[in-house]
């Protein structure tokens, strides 16, 4: 997904707390490139909408009456699969933030974030990052780690052994970058750390997914932390 710059980021907001709800969208008001094209206040709505809507952004609440947000993201992708769905919840359970990114979330976001962050987080998953709030990193390790299949002892072994080895493959920068992306740094800001193009970046993200056959940023920031390579920084 790519929005010109002159195009404004569409965004729907899934909250069944009416104050929040609105709160959030008189917020979101004010932050320049994001429109607030709809809202919900719960499940059915949200379904009955996003179609026709067409958000790029959905920020959706998890814990709602009746049927959980999580359970509600197949039927959304499927009737809206251009659009990026942010879980915005106050839940910090690790079962819930698993299930989300397995049903096809590109973020889960605590409800204690500051406007400003939201802002640049759905900046950020339309350019297609995926963002997850930072209280939340070390129970995505333990998650992420549940949710890998091992069909055998011997499979996820070997499985292992040959991403161990595919870091020896990453060039010097490659691994730079490795470093920022599991500090959660955007393709924004590891350019402006390092010095570089942002479209060097991005490239060399792709080449890091590639040779440590991985098809997301937020695996690679597990899988970097899962190997304390980035303990004391």
């Amino acid at each position: 997904m790519s929005k010109l710059p002159e195009e404004k980021i569409r965004v729907m907001v899934v909250d069944d707390h009416s104050l929040f709800r609105r709160g959030l969208t008189a917020l979101l008001a004010h932050e320049e490139g994001l429109d607030v094209v709809g809202e919900a206040s719960d499940g059915s709505e949200a379904l009955r909408h996003v179609a026709t809507l067409r958000p790029d952004v959905m920020l959706l609440d998890n814990h709602m009456p009746g049927v959980r947000g999580v359970d509600l993201l197949p039927g959304l992708l499927e009737a809206a699969p251009e659009t990026r769905f942010i879980m915005l919840t106050v839940s910090e359970d690790e079962e819930d933030l698993a299930a989300a990114l397995r049903a096809g979330a590109v973020g889960y976001l605590l409800k204690t974030i500051d406007g400003q962050e939201l802002a640049a987080a759905i900046r950020r998953a339309v350019r297609g990052e995926s963002v997850v709030s930072p209280e939340m990193t070390h129970k995505l390790v333990r998650a992420f780690k549940a949710s890998v299949a091992a069909p055998t002892a011997g499979a996820a072994a070997t499985s292992q052994a040959e991403r161990d080895a595919a870091l020896g493959t990453l060039s010097p920068r490659e691994q730079d970058i490795l470093r920022e992306i599991a500090r959660g740094a955007s393709n924004k800001e590891i350019a402006r750390t390092l010095d570089i193009a942002e479209t060097t970046v991005k490239i060399h993200v792709q080449h890091i997914l590639r040779k440590l056959d991985l098809s997301s940023r937020v695996q690679v920031a597990v899988w970097a932390s899962e190997r304390g390579l980035f303990s004391g920084q």
